[in-house]
């Protein structure tokens, strides 16, 4: 069998990474825009607020000036992970507030409700009453 060259060698590593960059998934440069409201048809229920966890973290935003990361990961009683994501996803919304910190050397995270999360936490409660005040007419 003969022995390939530098230059032979050199071309099909050069081939290789070509391909390699076109199957490759390219970072996004910019995050895509989120909608401030995110209503369905009907202009009612805002599904980012619908989910669980998230209705509950505005709700106790919404009575409380402030709350902690930990003090949210207590009322709710999930991981870390769960928490951070769905925290983040209502913050890239506009919907709450996060402000970091350290204290003692450790990261201190604090939300907030927005005036933006509250309107559309306000406008979601609104939908929800709305369907139960239908649900007992009937």
């Amino acid at each position: 069998m003969a022995t390939r060259s530098t230059a032979e060698k050199r071309e099909d590593a050069a081939k290789r990474e070509d391909a390699m960059e076109q199957h490759a998934v390219k970072p996004k440069l910019k995050p895509e825009p989120v909608s401030r409201l995110r209503m369905n048809e009907d202009g009612g229920l805002d599904r980012l607020i619908y989910e669980r966890v998230r209705l509950g973290i505005m709700s106790a935003l919404a009575t409380n000036e402030e709350l902690t990361f930990n003090e949210l990961k207590a009322l709710f009683d999930v991981s870390d992970g769960n928490l951070g994501a769905h925290a983040r996803k209502l913050e890239e919304a506009g919907y709450i507030a996060c402000a970091k910190s350290f204290e003692a050397r450790r990261p201190k995270s604090r939300y907030r409700i927005t005036q933006v999360g509250r309107k559309a936490l306000l406008k979601y409660l609104e939908h929800i009453e709305a369907v139960i005040k239908a649900t007992r007419r009937n």
